[in-house]
């Protein structure tokens, strides 16, 4: 009997449902592809603030982990928040033992609203111990600056050489994210790769925001990756994916808007 792609989710939960473990699935679950999880964290959080933050014990999310990757087959697993150093130590040390299994790093170090979601002291650790073992981190201009202990890029020029020095780190490849670019009328990520010429995706920029399109993008990738696509071609997937949660998000606030300016006369 055929199986559905599977992915294994690592990142923490999110009350409003707008980030983290709840957007992942409902992403891997649009896309047909089954999501595993493994919770790093809960939070309790709007749209607007981080309330509270919860920690898992790195044990648990081992346990997690291992339970996970023994309950089926896993073609991909996609890395969100991981809150502690301890975690990010706990997750390479079961990552190293499945080292077979294709990661997807998305690096979550504050949430939208500005709430801290990793510890400090952990960022050496995400560097040292878990960016050599990824298939591809997807940073944005924000997190490289942090990731690389640099001012935040001016310009593409900037956030490249970042990117770089990044890649140093040992990742296999880097996703520079450019949502957070001086505004354009496209969207453009950069993959970067040692030894790789540059490679440029480009998508239109759509007048709508929307909290957890970070996750959104890289547990698309991941679920790309799972169904077997080349990291290229699971990048173009993601990236076609994302475009159209957020052109349906889009199109869903104008209505309301049209709705409520009609409705308006009535009250």
């Amino acid at each position: 009997m055929r199986t559905e792609p599977r992915v294994l989710v690592i990142a923490g939960s999110d009350s409003s449902g707008g980030a983290g473990i709840a957007r992942d699935v409902a992403v891997l679950t649009g896309l047909g592809v089954h999501a595993s999880i493994a919770i790093t964290a809960v939070t309790a959080q709007t749209h607007e603030r981080v309330a509270a933050v919860g920690p898992m014990t790195p044990a648990l999310v081992s346990a997690q982990m291992e339970a996970a990757l023994e309950a089926g087959p896993v073609g991909a697993i996609k890395i969100g928040m991981l809150a502690t150093r301890g975690t990010v130590e706990a997750v390479a040390a079961v990552l190293r033992k499945h080292d077979r299994i294709p990661v997807v790093l998305d690096p979550v170090l504050v949430s939208s609203s500005g709430g801290r979601l990793l510890e400090r002291d952990a960022v050496a650790a995400l560097k040292l111990d878990l960016l050599p073992l990824c298939r591809l981190v997807t940073p944005n201009w924000p997190e490289l600056a942090a990731l690389t202990d640099q001012e935040p890029a001016r310009n593409e020029k900037e956030a490249l050489a970042q990117g770089d020095l990044l890649l140093a780190s040992g990742c296999g490849a880097l996703l520079v994210k450019g949502g957070h670019a001086p505004d354009g009328e496209k969207s453009v990520d950069i993959l970067l790769g040692r030894g790789h010429v540059p490679v440029r995706f480009e998508a239109p920029r759509l007048d709508v925001s929307m909290r957890g399109t970070g996750c959104a993008l890289a547990s698309s990738i991941a679920g790309g990756v799972a169904r077997g696509l080349p990291l290229e071609d699971s990048i173009v997937f993601g990236k076609q994916n994302v475009y159209h949660i957020l052109d349906a998000a889009s199109r869903t606030h104008h209505q309301q808007g049209d709705l409520t300016h009609k409705r308006a006369p009535q009250a």
